[in-house]
């Protein structure tokens, strides 16, 4: 009878944690910083960082989409082919054309225990004259007031560095129930105004794929060669900006720009065992993560199922922040978030893979291997 009486309490504990985290979710989802619709036209020079490697196949549609950008003034397209075998900096300037807003340069391999991206980035921004650095992923498309937009909300937000987050556009199973994580977590976990003040690291979220930065705090904050050790180096830029004394800080940039991340499982797979291990900190720490989502997310709907009425208040609850996340964020809200428990347990999967392959030395990605600090 105790051990029932246990398992009850603990049951209404992970669901009194579920509904809190979705109503909190929901505060966030009113509050958050969204870039503007009509966007005032943006009078200073911006820089587009575009660093590409091996992106020949999909790299089309996003050159695209920024040589359609508008509302700029002055706006320069820096492309950087960081040491690609197929043929990516012809597809550009095939795109490109004589565009004198264009600008292709052939990257350098990166010094011992620098990642490729940021040391790409790096190379980009020595050469960028703006006053604004808006870096862009070959993944992702943008609306024709994208940048303009962002760069409003970072000069009206008074913010040294903005990611606006970017629509995840998910096809196959396996990436409807990972993608949505990505903003699900920001949402329902990060208090969105305590974050643009903080300098606490784990009040942190960025996303690379549309990063927009002062160049001025760039300098200061030491540049993307400061963070050139880190698997996740957009997040690790953001707390150098904060730790300069500077405010940044995640948005919702769904009306703005899509992101196409994985087309199969085994890129998706692949692409989060380069990161889910950095991105728990350590494996204690992994393992307490780990725990505490399957404890507030997945219990509740396994103890619904044998009929707890407790467990069913806090698997609605669940699926209450991921349908505000998806309506805020524009996913898809049906049937998806009716599986919110089955996401959980396949990022848990992905944490231990992640993990594994870090311990095994497995990790590599753009066929480099990842010579991060903490794998020596």
């Amino acid at each position: 009878m105790a051990v029932v009486s246990l398992g009850r309490l603990i049951v209404r504990a992970a669901s009194s944690a579920a509904v809190a985290a979705a109503g909190h979710a929901a505060y966030n989802a009113r509050i958050v910083r969204v870039p503007p619709e009509k966007p005032d036209r943006c009078p200073e020079a911006v820089s587009i960082l575009l660093p590409l490697r091996d992106e020949a196949s999909r790299v089309a549609p996003a050159l695209r989409s920024l040589l359609e950008q508008q509302g700029l003034d002055d706006v320069e397209i820096l492309v950087l082919d960081d040491c690609s075998t197929d043929g990516t900096a012809e597809v550009v300037r095939q795109v490109a054309g004589e565009d004198p807003r264009v600008a292709v340069f052939t990257g350098v391999e990166p010094p011992d225990r620098v990642l490729g991206k940021p040391h790409a980035c790096h190379q980009l921004a020595e050469r960028a004259r703006g006053s604004v650095l808006v870096c862009v992923d070959a993944d992702v498309v943008l609306a024709p007031h994208a940048v303009a937009a962002a760069v409003s909300l970072l000069r009206e937000a008074r913010l040294d560095a903005v990611s606006p987050f970017p629509r995840q556009r998910a096809d196959g199973a396996g990436a409807r129930l990972v993608q949505p994580l990505l903003q699900w977590s920001w949402l329902v976990l990060l208090p969105l105004r305590q974050a643009e003040r903080s300098p606490r690291p784990s009040l942190t979220a960025a996303n690379g794929q549309f990063f927009l930065i002062d160049a001025a705090m760039l300098r200061e904050c030491g540049g993307f060669l400061a963070v050139g050790h880190e698997v996740l180096d957009d997040i690790a830029l953001m707390r150098a900006v904060k730790r300069a004394g500077g405010r940044g800080v995640v948005a919702d940039g769904s009306g703005v720009a899509e992101c196409h991340m994985y087309e199969t499982w085994p890129q998706l797979r692949d692409g989060y065992a380069k990161s889910l291990w950095s991105a728990t900190g350590s494996a204690p720490g992994a393992v307490a993560i780990s725990a505490a989502l399957l404890g507030i997310w997945v219990l509740p709907a396994v103890a619904a199922l044998t009929g707890s009425r407790a467990g069913l208040v806090g698997y609605a609850a669940g699926v209450a922040g991921r349908v505000v996340t998806a309506r805020r964020t524009r996913g898809r809200v049906w049937p998806d978030s009716l599986a919110h428990p089955v996401s959980i347990l396949t990022l848990v999967g992905l944490i231990a893979r992640s993990w594994w392959a870090r311990k095994n030395g497995r990790i590599a990605w753009k066929n480099r291997a990842l010579r991060q600090k903490e794998t020596g």
